[in-house]
């Protein structure tokens, strides 16, 4: 299990160039006239993990299997796009489908032509947050004047239902995105509100595409965007699209890291996109190693064994027994597993075990 998220932005802020360098691939096609990405692409990047790979070698697996992310290139939006206007209806149901918000706001000047004639990512972030409102604020207050209606006639699950879209509606008449409520909603609301796939209810990450010069430190506009992340309680990366489309053309690791440090970067984007974007999902990884292979897993925060046994195949969720686990960190301090058990730092844990990010596993199941 990756990740789903979808690269938004309006037409002409680096969506696909930023899609190109994190795929490593020319499959989104970037050209400086809007609307160039019309369908979406999708591409499937895996996630680097230095444990991982310590743990392969110590296991001396013959295969390592990183976990992957997706993204998702979605078409530019404009403003009007609620109405339909540009490509809207096909970026709003595109959206829908992901799990979490990649906002590209362009945060460098130049020739390539701006939808709205300046470079001003603030304003950016308010036209497409706005067009996600109206988009969310039709579709639920069409479902709370109908739940309502089923509540009045006796309908346990529609007032279940009301409880929940009332507070959304609410928030977004305000002009508040419908993610601000979910602090508020007990865990067995969450559980129907992310069901409604509202778009301002998916988590957000903001990534400033700056000009290379400003990679390292960002610039003016970048420091407005993380001003307004912080006061959304939302997450910023700061990238230059243009230096991480170099960096994935270098195939030798020694020439990437050497390439990054003439520019004063420690890292890719990739890597910066990546680890935000776990702590937005809420992700934590756990692993399967052996001699045939060494495997990395995704599952969510709080998930527990049978669950994350689950991920690997439903078989082991249905038959589970017990899961045999240790830590990563013990394993490549001690050498294996061996001297794991030896250190008596092995356990059996039950159903109720609570996954912890970096567990090595091996399920036992009956079906």
């Amino acid at each position: 299990m990756g990740f789903n998220c979808g690269i938004v932005g309006l037409p002409n802020v680096g969506k696909s160039t930023l899609f190109n360098a994190l795929t490593a691939t020319a499959a989104a096609q970037a050209a400086n006239y809007p609307f160039c990405t019309i369908e979406p692409n999708v591409g499937r990047v895996s996630v680097p993990d230095e444990r991982l790979e310590k743990c392969a070698a110590i296991a001396k697996s013959a295969k390592l299997i990183p976990t992957q992310l997706e993204f998702v290139d979605i078409a530019g939006l404009v403003r009007g796009a609620s109405k339909g206007e540009g490509l809207g209806n096909k970026f709003l149901a595109n959206i829908r489908e992901v799990d979490a918000i990649v906002h590209v706001l362009r945060c460098f000047d130049g020739e390539v032509t701006h939808v709205e004639g300046s470079v001003d990512p603030i304003r950016d972030a308010e036209t497409v947050e706005t067009e996600l409102m109206l988009a969310d604020l039709e579709s639920v207050e069409k479902r709370l004047d109908s739940a309502l209606k089923r509540a009045k006639i006796g309908d346990k699950e529609s007032k279940v239902l009301a409880d929940v879209l009332a507070p959304a509606v609410e928030a977004l008449r305000a002009g508040r995105a419908a993610r601000t409520v979910l602090p508020q909603l007990a865990p067995e609301q969450k559980v129907i509100f992310r069901q409604l796939q509202l778009m301002t209810g998916k988590p957000v990450l903001y990534v400033c595409n700056v000009d290379e010069g400003s990679a390292a430190t960002g610039n003016d506009w970048s420091r407005k965007v993380e001003e307004m992340a912080r006061a959304q309680g939302a997450a910023t990366v700061v990238i230059s699209a243009a230096i991480e489309a170099e960096v994935a053309q270098l195939t030798d690791e020694a020439e990437k890291r050497e390439f990054l440090e003439t520019l004063g970067l420690e890292e890719t984007g990739l890597a910066r996109v990546i680890r935000a974007g776990y702590k937005l999902l809420d992700l934590i990884t756990f692993f399967t190693i052996g001699p045939k292979e060494a495997r990395a897993w995704t599952v969510r925060h709080g998930a527990k064994a049978p669950e994350a046994a689950g991920v690997i195949h439903t078989d082991f969720e249905r038959g589970f027994i017990r899961a045999e686990t240790m830590s990563c960190e013990d394993f490549i301090a001690l050498g294996g597993e061996a001297a794991v058990k030896e250190a008596g730092k092995f356990r059996q844990e039950g159903k109720e075990y609570v996954v912890q990010d970096g567990d090595i596993f091996n399920f036992r199941f009956n079906v």
